[in-house]
């Protein structure tokens, strides 16, 4: 087999494969990420030239779309594309962020781990409220899955016995801080919420050879004792300890091969620094390079046959894009635990509070599905230095001695599948590679609206009953469409070949050797971050690519 892309994808199936005795060559379309190099997470500011505010003047040239998000900074940007390299299109009056890492490992570098299951209120959604499909399983089907992959890359958590956020194999969870205990204290108090530490891959004991977090708070950057999940640190090199991987970075794939008997034979690809093209031939295609990207290579596989691109024999490829929104920039002080201290480490995870609304116990007839909560209230490392006034010794004296604690609290909402949230191939843009570029046509509907302002007078009345102080209140705009990073569909899976691309198992319903098995293939999103299923679903894909390929079905 062939798989294109080294991500949380892409990984999970060159390990089952390799696994189960077959050869796996893998193509990745960046380089290999090396630690001494690029990991930067125990870096100080004073020790950087731009002393972390980073050169604005090159990031502004090569990643204008890239410093966009929170972890492309003077630390981190090696992690992010060059925007010049690989541009994309989009409507003026619709916008689209979109954040990519090229490089052995995908986005598994400084993605923000939360692992969460999707349970039947995601895949059978449409059962529940009538709108759209349902996936082709159930959350039965997927459960083995889900246990497989936590039990092997370790998901710290705490079983709360909810049907609408269903709990896994856990390693112990990480502690509230005194802000999160107090929110679960008063909000389970006021609301009947449930707030739990959060459910992250990062490790909070030893696990299979892989120390635990040292809390330094700086995930995003990379991990030197490889505490979090990323694919070059645990799925790669269990492939790898087959004899079975064969690993090519600097391989940009351009498109799908196709013999004329129209069966796939490979993939097309182009050497990143030298430009030269090479062919890569396999019994078996696996595209896991992320949603758009896979859809990308997808559409650019155009043939006689398949004038419209790889799989789109319904018209079905490209459409229903979906991404989370966000509510953001609510918080305030909270005076009780104001402290001269500094604390001892730093909090990679904060609070959560899984989607309560339109679950059995609570529905909300204003529009469909859902959202959930996530925050921290914790002590801000320097950051309350730029709005103290002064300057001086007097100055530094309350940077040092009056640390504020700041509560904060965000809500991420689900965005409906709608057929004209789509991608295409632009007709002129072309990337460094000469490989034609996506435009991304994607808005947010009414329901999304609506939804929004319900998530907006949860947060005013969590603030109220937190009693902070300096209040903020949320945003009143969503957040760009595409910069919360979870782009999923364009791809999605169903029993029916005229309504999806892909059937339950990511394989194409066109061809019998061609899988795509990341986010492309959702079918709905939920309101949780979508890592861990793509992860599942990637493991089951493999087993089942392994079985019909020892029956010669391939």
């Amino acid at each position: 087999a062939v798989i294109v892309g080294s991500g949380a994808s892409g990984g999970w199936v060159a390990k089952q494969l390799t696994e189960r005795g077959m050869g796996v060559l893998m193509l990745e379309a960046g380089p290999p990420r090396l630690p001494t190099r690029d990991f930067t997470e125990h870096v100080w500011p004073y020790q950087v030239k731009f002393r972390g505010f980073g050169n604005r003047q090159a990031l502004l040239e090569r990643q204008p779309i890239q410093r966009l998000c929170y972890a492309c900074d003077e630390f981190s940007h090696q992690f992010f594309v060059d925007d010049h390299e690989n541009p994309y299109t989009f409507p003026h009056d619709k916008p689209f962020m979109w954040i990519r890492g090229r490089q052995v490992g995908g986005k598994t570098f400084c993605w923000a781990r939360e692992s969460y299951r999707y349970s039947d209120y995601e895949f059978r959604a449409a059962s529940r409220d009538g709108y759209g499909e349902d996936w082709p399983f159930s959350y039965k089907d997927l459960e083995p899955y889900y246990d497989n992959v936590e039990s092997f890359i370790g998901v710290s958590g705490s079983r709360e016995g909810l049907a609408q956020m269903p709990d896994g194999k856990f390693l112990p969870p990480m502690n509230l801080s005194c802000g999160g205990m107090l929110a679960r204290e008063v909000i389970g108090r006021k609301f009947g919420w449930v707030v739990m530490p959060d459910r992250v891959a990062n490790l909070t004991i030893a696990h299979r050879g892989r120390p635990a977090c040292h809390y330094c708070d700086q995930c995003q950057r990379g991990c030197y004792t490889a505490s979090y999940f990323n694919s070059p640190s645990v799925t790669l090199p269990a492939a790898a300890r087959t004899g079975r991987l064969t690993l090519v970075s600097d391989a940009v794939v351009s498109h799908v091969l196709v013999n004329p008997q129209g069966k796939a034979e490979g993939v097309y690809y182009i050497d990143r620094s030298t430009n030269a093209h090479h062919e890569a031939h396999a019994r078996v295609v696996i595209l896991a390079a992320s949603a758009l990207e896979s859809t990308r290579i997808l559409l650019n596989s155009r043939s006689s046959r398949f004038p419209g691109g790889l799989g789109n024999s319904s018209g079905q490829l490209g459409h229903y894009l979906m991404d989370h929104f966000t509510v953001e920039g609510a918080g305030g002080f909270l005076p009780q635990f104001k402290s001269s201290q500094r604390e001892p480490r730093g909090t990679p995870c904060g609070f959560l509070i899984p989607k309560y609304v339109n679950t059995d116990e609570h529905v909300n007839r204003s529009f469909l599905r859902g959202y959930r909560f996530d925050g921290d209230g914790s002590q801000e490392l320097y950051a309350h230095a730029f709005g103290l006034a002064g300057f001086g010794s007097g100055w530094r004296r309350k940077v040092r001695a009056e640390i504020p604690y700041y509560f904060g609290i965000t809500a991420q909402g689900e965005c409906l599948p709608r057929y004209d949230n789509y991608v295409t191939l632009d007709a002129e843009k072309k990337d460094a590679w000469g490989i034609p570029v996506l435009r991304v046509v994607a808005s947010y509907g009414e329901n999304e609206y609506a939804m929004a302002k319900a998530m907006r007078n949860d947060i005013m009345q969590i603030l109220d009953a937190m009693k902070v102080e300096a209040r903020q209140p949320p945003g009143e705009q969503l957040s760009v469409f595409g910069k919360n990073i979870h782009e999923c569909g364009t791809a999605r899976m169903g029993k029916d070949p005229k309504t999806s691309v892909v059937n339950g198992f990511c394989q194409l319903h066109d061809m019998k050797n061609v899988f795509v098995t990341d986010g492309a293939v959702f079918v709905t999103q939920g309101c949780y971050e979508p890592t861990l299923t793509i992860m599942a679903i990637s493991a089951r894909a493999a087993d089942y690519i392994a079985d019909e390929y020892g029956k010669g079905n391939l």
